[in-house]
């Protein structure tokens, strides 16, 4: 099962699904963020460079990320990069993921690609209003990413603001489920959860008839 969590910056999104993680067996989910995926500034097309637009689908490897998912898919462990916002480049390190049945992936952008959305399950909208989505990214940038509030805002208006117009909300009519991000949503949570624990339950039977089956073969 794979399910996508889509919305603007400083929607929510990774609050929601921080969240969401707490309530499901560890030992079933693996998450994937889109952020990981960004490219090394010097290698963006010379229009993101200039403006410093990470909101843009070029901006990052979604090649990369589709086939890390589904490798996932296919119960192959991947390699999966860490990108520094401070640098605005990857590390040289990598983080080993190991698959699991289920597979949350989350990002801004992630319903704009094509090939992704036809694998989700389900697909998640973090709906937020954009005046609590700009206070909430001031405070994170400052506060997380070492960045100036004046830095902060001129990139919100230069590249954010039209690239959510653009990309991201227009995604939002993909999504099979949509929640405010507005304020915590334990409804919107409660339904992943039960959706996500009906499908664990489903793999658990799935497992105990293939050993019975087994069982049955050697005896």
């Amino acid at each position: 099962m794979i399910i996508g969590i889509c919305g603007g910056t400083a929607s929510g999104k990774t609050t929601f699904t921080k969240k969401l993680l707490t309530e499901v067996n560890p030992s079933f989910i693996v998450h994937m963020e889109h952020d990981f995926y960004y490219f090394n500034r010097k290698n963006l097309p010379d229009f993101l460079k200039k403006i410093r637009n990470f909101d843009h689908p070029e901006s990052l490897d979604n090649e990369l990320f589709v086939n890390h998912i589904k490798a996932l898919q296919k119960n192959e462990s991947i390699h999966q990069p860490i990108y520094d916002f401070t640098t605005d480049s990857r590390k040289e390190e990598t983080t080993l993921i190991r698959p699991k049945p289920i597979i949350l992936v989350e990002g801004i952008l992630i319903f704009s690609i094509e090939e992704l959305r036809k694998i989700c399950d389900i697909k998640v909208y973090i709906d937020t209003s954009d005046d609590i989505r700009l206070a909430r990214r001031v405070l994170r940038d400052t506060k997380e990413r070492g960045r100036s509030v004046d830095s902060v805002i001129h990139q919100y208006l230069e590249a954010v603001r039209p690239m959510h117009n653009q990309f991201v909300a227009p995604s939002k009519h993909h999504a099979d489920l949509i929640i405010s991000g507005n304020t915590e949503n334990y409804i919107g949570i409660d339904l992943l959860v039960t959706k996500i624990n009906a499908h664990i339950r489903h793999l658990k039977r799935e497992h105990w008839k293939q050993k019975i089956a087994k069982s049955k073969g050697k005896s």
